[in-house]
């Protein structure tokens, strides 16, 4: 009943916010594309460069000689957990509603360079690699920080009007409370991202570089 009850209460806020939601999706995806596109005007020795590091990392994936999973998952989850935080308190106060916008667009430019990098320089050979490396945890993180983003422009708008336009019918300190737990539902999802990360990327990533230097 419970579980009947989040899924109608969720299934509600993306209707009502529908524009938000297409807007956020629309967003990041432009931001994929941006960081694809930014990967070709980088110059030839920054190309070089970055390959140069990316295949010294590839050889210490291959050789084992890499971070534990859990640090590597301390770590990841850290960051997104620091990511969620930012997003709550830019929601939060009545400035950071453009910032959101920038946060999200820069995860999608980070996906699109990473992805658009490695097949630039690898061809077939880059697209697995990105496949095993990218793919995993993002199956989770994207959804998650579109949602994220979508919740959180909703509830700075709300504070907006709050402030400056109108009384909203809901108490604005019950709508904070939901928010706040919104958003520590995310953080708990970011574990299972974080631990596709840390114990399943590493060991498809190893699989594929040892199949590429075959």
């Amino acid at each position: 009943m419970r579980k009947r009850s989040w899924t109608t209460t969720w299934g509600q806020h993306v209707q009502e916010h529908y524009t938000t939601y297409v807007f956020t999706v629309v967003l990041f995806v432009m931001g994929v594309v941006f960081g694809a596109i930014v990967v070709n005007s980088l110059s030839f020795s920054q190309k070089q460069d970055l390959y140069y590091y990316l295949t010294n990392f590839f050889g210490q994936v291959s050789a084992g000689h890499i971070a534990s999973a859990h640090d590597v998952w301390k770590e990841s989850f850290l960051q997104n957990l620091k990511y969620i935080g930012l997003m709550w308190i830019l929601a939060m106060s009545l400035v950071g509603l453009p910032l959101i916008l920038i946060l999200l667009f820069l995860k999608g430019l980070v996906v699109g360079f990473t992805v658009g990098f490695l097949v630039n320089q690898m061809g077939w050979n880059g697209f697995l690699l990105a496949f095993v490396s990218v793919v995993p945890q993002n199956i989770i993180l994207v959804p998650i920080f579109i949602m994220m983003a979508a919740v959180s422009i909703s509830f700075s708008l709300k504070m907006i009007r709050h402030q400056f336009v109108k009384r909203t019918s809901e108490p604005i300190f019950r709508a904070m409370l939901r928010y706040t737990f919104v958003m520590l539902s995310f953080s708990i999802a970011l574990v299972f991202a974080s631990s596709l990360e840390a114990y399943v990327s590493p060991l498809l990533m190893k699989e594929v570089v040892e199949l590429i230097e075959k």
